[in-house]
């Protein structure tokens, strides 16, 4: 095998094809268990990234992300290689659960053991196999159970390859966000690999905006880093907010939620956002906006108990500038495509 040939699950990627794949997991009692693979290799030399989904297994936006990208014709010109994974949590994703059938979450568990927890083993062998072996990935995420994201891009900011790159991917919202101990996010970074993480919509929801930000996204991101061409008839560049302090807003009360503002609202600092209504009088309680800033999660339970999180409002200034970015984006989401091959898909209700 010539020095430097890429190796997955010991089989050699040859340049100028797609290679289907599976790796091995650890059984689920006597089921064999298995993570499918698709690799785009190009003729030429350059990058490997690869772009993963359902990490938590209720998180299925991705998926589909990652279906529709693979149909693109301008994946026949790619620089480098492509390593798709459309379901890391195996375990979950059949069950409909965030977590894995130990209750360990996944994405807390790297870099993972070969001789530790389930999770420690998923983790170690996506990790050795995959993302040890790229030069940057993009990693897709939906908000957790009974929550939504509005698109956004979470990475360093500070860092200028990566911000370049978020910049790039075109999300309304760029969240600069901390790495937390034993996420894919963080172990990456201490190896050197840089990753984007795309948050957009509901867990165990398709959402058809999100989806179509996120396709698109993956392109932009491998046009900046030079492995697709570029667009010849380039439209008005989309600029995003881009914000470093975030929020969640807890209840004070519980009750019957009735919430004002939506996803993707500018907020003003004691603005009310909800109420919070008692289910046995008729008392309620005002919900109010902390600062200025745009709603980029919320909950969507209208029953809500004290304490519970109910809206992430990302902290910034200037709602005039806000509105005209984030109104630009959304309007323009199901907008007919470059690709034919997106034009052509139905639109998810």
């Amino acid at each position: 095998m010539p020095k430097g040939l890429l190796t997955i699950a010991g089989t050699p990627i040859p340049k100028g094809k797609e290679t289907k794949l599976i790796l091995d997991l650890p059984k689920l009692y006597s089921t064999p268990t298995q993570l499918p693979i698709r690799v785009i290799s190009g003729k030429k030399s350059g990058p490997v990234v690869f772009i993963s989904a359902a990490i938590h297994g209720d998180e299925l936006n991705g998926i589909e992300i990652i279906r529709r990208f693979r149909k693109l014709k301008i994946l026949r010109r790619v620089r480098g290689t492509i390593i798709l994974v459309p379901i890391v949590n195996i375990y979950g994703t059949m069950t409909l659960s965030r977590y894995l059938p130990d209750r360990r979450d996944l994405n807390r568990s790297f870099p993972g053991s070969a001789k530790g927890s389930l999770a420690g083993r998923i983790a170690y062998t996506f990790f050795q196999e995959i993302v040890s072996k790229c030069d940057l990935g993009i990693d897709l995420h939906t908000a957790s159970i009974h929550k939504s994201n509005f698109p956004q891009v979470r990475t360093n900011v500070d860092d200028a390859y990566t911000f370049a790159l978020a910049k790039a991917f075109e999300a309304p919202v760029i969240l600069h966000s901390e790495t937390r101990d034993g996420s894919l996010r963080a172990v990456a970074q201490e190896n050197n690999i840089p990753i984007l993480l795309y948050e957009a919509g509901e867990a165990l929801r398709f959402d058809e905006k999100s989806i179509r930000i996120g396709v698109k996204g993956i392109v932009n991101v491998l046009r900046e880093n030079g492995m697709l061409p570029k667009q010849i008839k380039k439209g008005k560049k989309k600029t995003p907010v881009v914000t470093r302090t975030s929020k969640w807003i807890r209840a004070t009360h519980s009750g019957i939620i009735r919430t004002v503002k939506a996803l993707g609202d500018t907020v003003k600092s004691n603005e009310v956002i909800a109420y919070i209504d008692d289910l046995l009088d008729d008392s309620h309680y005002e919900v109010m906006a902390p600062f200025d800033g745009i709603i980029i999660g919320k909950s969507e339970i209208p029953l809500v108990q004290e304490g519970d999180a109910i809206f992430h409002i990302a902290k910034f200034s200037n709602l005039e500038a806000a509105e005209s970015k984030i109104g630009h984006f959304i309007e323009n989401a199901i907008e007919e495509s470059e690709f034919l091959e997106l034009n052509n898909e139905e639109i998810i209700e």
